[in-house]
């Protein structure tokens, strides 16, 4: 028997969290199998057919994909256009911008312990950064 998967909100319990926090949410939406690489593959804008996310992923269950879509269009991080094809949405886009400083906190990291051959992959991937700024609160 295979265990539902629970569609995320802030103020609701995630794992390893009662408090439905909104950080607890996102963390445990974001950790949730699957769910950063679909990210990572509608960063540059255009849209990806549900095969196209299957085959750019490497994903071979349908079911898991679909699982995360679902949870990924709750969280109003994607969405699915009317002629088809998943694309993040302006909260989606400053999500990725939130995470920006991570991924250059991860390249000096990859650097600091002797990885340089990884520091390219890091600074291809900020020229498909989107530019959406993040207000403070």
């Amino acid at each position: 028997m295979t265990k539902k998967s629970k569609l995320i909100e802030p103020g609701s319990p995630v794992r390893n969290s009662e408090s439905g926090q909104p950080i607890m949410a996102v963390l445990d939406l974001l950790g949730r199998r699957w769910a950063l690489r679909i990210l990572w593959e509608l960063r540059d804008g255009q849209r990806r057919s549900f095969r196209t996310l299957q085959d750019v992923c490497q994903m071979s269950s349908p079911n898991v994909l679909n699982t995360r879509l679902k949870e990924l269009r709750h969280a109003r991080v994607i969405d699915l256009a009317d002629g088809g094809g998943f694309g993040l949405t302006e909260s989606g886009r400053q999500l990725l911008a939130a995470m920006h400083p991570l991924s250059l906190w991860a390249e000096a990291w990859a650097i600091s312990v002797g990885r340089e051959d990884l520091a390219h992959l890091a600074r291809s991937a900020k020229k498909t950064q989107p530019e959406t700024p993040v207000e403070p609160a």
